[in-house]
Order: C-alpha cells, then structure tokens, then sequence
C-alpha cells in the first residue's frame, strides 16, 4: 500500500539541487526544478549509482557513477526511448515536500 512520507522542507532543496532521502526501506532521489519538486526512483538501473547526488541540468539529472541521464519530470531515459525510470508522486504541504511511495 502506497504512503505519502515527508522527506524534506521546501527550503531544504533549492531550485536547481537534488538530494537523496530514505523513504521507508526506498531511496528516493529528490529534486527542486525552478520551484516544481519531483521524485524518482534513487537508483540508477545501470549499476546503482545515487541518482540524487547526481547533476541536475534544468531537468535533467546525470547519474554521478557513469553519467546516465534521466528526464525528473517523467523518468525518462535521454537515449534509450525504452528505459523509464520510477517516479513518485509528490506534494508540497505545510513547508515539507511530500513524496508517495508503494
């Protein structure tokens, strides 16, 4: 059954930053485009890396290990049409940003 968790406060995650946050027994990668918050996944399906400690480009984040790179809006892979990664739903309530994990 799926949970709503807070992971942060809203000033915790500047526009333009990502951050890497436990979730129940889930990491989930965080991240603040332009004020919008979205939530994936915090592994990278290539061999692990922490997506959340990664570079955020606008939305896109680049995996530190071997730089794969995701779309944050949508999960979306940039080279391969057939990879999507998870993505959580996420709110923003009372200051703390919200993100729904199953």
């Amino acid at each position: 059954m799926a949970t709503w968790q807070r992971l942060a406060a809203v000033t915790d995650l500047p526009a333009g930053t990502g951050g890497e946050y436990l979730a129940g027994d889930r990491i989930v990668a965080l991240f603040n485009v332009d004020g919008k918050f979205y939530a994936l996944d915090g592994i990278c399906p290539h061999q692990g890396g922490p997506l959340g400690k990664g570079f955020l480009d606008g939305c896109i984040v680049t995996c530190p290990w071997h730089g794969f790179q995701f779309d944050v809006t949508n999960g979306q892979h940039l080279t391969s049409r057939s990879l999507v990664h998870p993505v959580f739903p996420v709110k923003v309530e009372d200051g703390g940003v919200w993100v729904e994990v199953g």
